[in-house]
């Protein structure tokens, strides 16, 4: 995608050839400033305190720490070390999993010395594969949409939190169809919930679609329903850190109860997934590991003075004290349907078996 005319990924590898470089998520939408890893620690820090995340990204992001590890050191021990280090900087989002896996996998058997260059190669093709994902997810959400008929002038789309191109390694998610519909020409306005405590729907979702010309209105992340009862949503569309085998879906916090509102008014409701978002392994949404974030995200806010400067200042009363889920699980009943980079299903076993029957042999 394009920041002021000029095309970038989230994620990519510097010009030396062995430096990771990523956009710091946390100073947009204000500043934009490129982060350099050169340890797989830089990488580790990076997915903890969200300088990169999105499920997707995270993914990216954890491959390319296991190569800045086995730059440093391509021993056995060390390969161990640094996958136990990277699975434990963000506990929901299971593409950094596989991520992680599909590293390990590889390189475990391959002679130290080849270590390396094979990390790197696989860690730029893991990037590869999650744009052209997207841009597929984007293509197959774009024929579902066109389905629709909008309740207005425009077709009017409601998305909490942020999976666009700042969430994956490019396109993004559940802003992929947007982004592919507003490229088509078609009369599209995006409803962006604010999403705190983080504020990635205000942030970055808001940046996204400014910076390519998606017409869009920030709205507080209690308006939804509001908009839903009056006809002015035509459909929700979000992203998912996890989904499982049988269709829940794990979120930012706050979309399980779009979900509902969605389902009270009628208005479809998509999840937009690629699949390494799908842990096959678990089947009930209640087995997901929810991430406890610290409080300080809730008690505190971010943001532009009048004067221009950036500052951080309390909201909370003194001595209040604040609780900080960061996700919840959005039953698959509520889901209109799963958009994939195979295509788009229902939300269940038997829909996701029908797009990813290789799956089968492990139910």
């Amino acid at each position: 995608m394009k920041v002021d005319g000029k095309s970038y990924r989230t994620i990519w590898l510097g010009s030396d050839g062995t430096t990771v470089q990523a956009i710091d998520q946390t100073l947009l939408p204000h500043r934009f400033v490129i982060r350099d890893f050169r340890t797989v620690e830089d990488a580790v820090t990076a997915i903890r305190t969200m300088i990169v995340r999105g499920a997707p990204l995270i993914g990216a992001a954890a491959a390319y720490g296991m190569a800045l590890a086995m730059l440093a050191d391509p021993s056995d021990a060390n390969l161990e070390r640094a996958g136990k280090l990277l699975l434990a900087s963000r506990p929901t989002a299971v593409n950094l999993r596989w991520a992680l896996d599909d590293l390990r996998a590889l390189l475990a058997p391959l002679p130290m010395a080849k270590r390396r260059e094979a990390a790197y190669r696989r860690a730029a093709e893991i990037c590869d594969e999650d744009a052209e994902i997207c841009r597929r997810i984007g293509v197959n959400g774009l024929a579902e949409i066109k389905r629709l008929t909008p309740r207005g002038d425009r077709l009017n789309a409601l998305t909490h939190c942020n999976a666009g191109w700042l969430a994956t390694v490019d396109w993004g998610t559940a802003l992929s169809p947007i982004f592919h519909a507003h490229d088509a020409g078609m009369p599209v306005h995006v409803w962006v919930d604010e999403t705190r405590p983080r504020n990635q729907g205000a942030s970055l979702t808001a940046w996204e679609l400014a910076k390519h010309g998606v017409p869009h209105t920030v709205i507080a992340d209690n308006a939804g329903g509001h908009l839903m009862q009056h006809g002015k949503i035509d459909f929700c569309i979000v992203g998912t850190d996890r989904t499982t085998r049988r269709g829940d879906v794990c979120n930012k916090i706050g979309t399980y109860l779009k979900a509902l509102a969605a389902h009270d008014n009628g208005v479809p409701f998509y999840v937009g997934l690629p699949y390494p978002s799908i842990d096959w392994t678990i089947e009930d949404g209640a087995s997901i590991p929810i991430e406890e974030r610290s409080a300080v995200e809730v008690s505190r806010l971010t943001g532009r003075t009048d004067t221009g400067e950036i500052a951080t200042i309390d909201i909370l009363p003194e001595g209040s004290p604040a609780a900080n889920p960061a996700f919840d699980v959005t039953p698959a009943r509520l889901v209109t349907a799963l958009i994939t980079e195979r295509g788009v299903c229902a939300a269940s076993e038997a829909g996701l078996l029908s797009l990813y029957p290789e799956q089968a042999k492990a139910a």
